[in-house]
């Protein structure tokens, strides 16, 4: 004969198992130091334990006060496509972000702060908004969304806070080694990549042209005269206008490009799946662009001609490895700045 269990031991039954999974979920959390692998996971567990089918999770700069979309489940493309977003004054990501507390919505349609046209017309009816907060600074908000109304149940709600907690420690971490990963590759005046950086990218992109015989183009930029102008103004003005040329490479190029300070007054730049012809045109726009704004963008060289000479070289019709590809751009480069400086050079013929 068997009796009946108690509702009670039932409810314990499954704190316990809830726990279990939790310590399970933290584990994973604070194992990983990459950020999308943990928020993965965040994710799936919160639904998991909120029985939601929709969530994400947006990461926030509280310099810019903009979310950014970092990861999704059971949401449409259309609603996807928004992956950045400002607070809106008034709105439900503002009410979350000042009280640092989870904002429950059990019915959209009835809430004074749910204004997300977006969200509306997804059908999005009640959700969770978790702030994950890291010594009192919020780092993200996790939403976990159904498209039914519906009340939540509290004790689950107290599990999602003790997971938002590990989840907010995780990502604080993850971004810390993405920033210290970041600092070993990255030139500390410029904020191009290094000549360290430079080593294995050049390899990679180089391996990757070979194997899907893909062309790749690389561009050796010079400043001019930067000897001559160190010694009238000094190292400290100097080092401004590097900077500025630095940020004119950055907001210059594509996403799929990669820019180096090779060292001193050079720069190089690796252009994949770019023709010889298409590097040329970039070269020179970069040329134009630095004489055009490099001086007025320093206040002390305002009025001062900051150019830079240049050399561009193309794999696999101008070499086939790094040493004949170097050789060439920089013999171009050289006549670059002997006949006349303030040119972009892609053969020893002509300009």
């Amino acid at each position: 004969m068997t009796f009946p269990q108690d509702s009670t031991s039932e409810d314990l039954r499954k704190q316990i198992d809830a726990l279990r999974d939790l310590i399970e979920v933290a584990k994973t959390v604070v194992s990983t130091l990459d950020l999308d692998t943990l928020l993965q996971a965040i994710m799936v567990s919160a639904m998991q334990y909120a029985e939601t089918p929709a969530g994400s999770v947006a990461l926030y700069d509280t310099r810019n006060k903009e979310l950014s979309l970092h990861v999704h489940r059971g949401l449409s493309s259309e609603f996807i496509q928004v992956e950045r977003w400002n607070v809106t004054p008034g709105g439900l990501t503002e009410q979350i972000l000042n009280s640092g507390e989870t904002f429950i919505v059990s019915d959209t349609h009835n809430s004074p702060f749910f204004h997300n046209p977006l969200a509306v017309k997804e059908g999005i009816r009640s959700l969770i908004c978790v702030p994950l907060v890291f010594q009192d600074e919020i780092v993200g908000i996790l939403y976990l969304d159904d498209f039914v109304p519906r009340n939540f149940d509290r004790g689950r709600l107290e599990l999602l806070s003790i997971l938002a907690s590990f989840a907010a420690l995780a990502i604080h971490n993850a971004r810390l080694h993405n920033k210290t990963k970041l600092m070993a590759i990255t030139d500390y005046l410029t904020g191009l990549h290094n000549h360290r950086y430079f080593q294995q990218i050049f390899n990679q992109e180089l391996g990757r042209a070979r194997r899907y015989q893909k062309v790749m183009s690389l561009v050796i930029l010079d400043v001019d005269n930067f000897k001559s102008f160190n010694d009238r103004f000094g190292h400290a003005i100097g080092d401004k206008v590097l900077v500025a040329i630095g940020d004119i490479i950055t907001r210059s190029l594509r996403k799929v490009d990669f820019a180096f300070r090779y060292g001193g007054e050079e720069f190089v730049i690796i252009l994949p799946e770019t023709s010889l012809e298409h590097a040329v045109l970039t070269a020179d726009r970069l040329r134009e662009r630095i004489a055009r704004e490099a001086g007025p963008s320093v206040e002390e060289a305002e009025g001062i001609s900051i150019t830079v000479s240049a050399g561009v070289a193309s794999y696999p019709d101008d070499g086939t490895n790094r040493e004949d590809l170097f050789a060439l751009m920089d013999s171009y480069l050289y006549k670059a700045k002997t006949i006349g400086k303030n040119i972009v050079c892609h053969s020893l013929e002509s300009p």
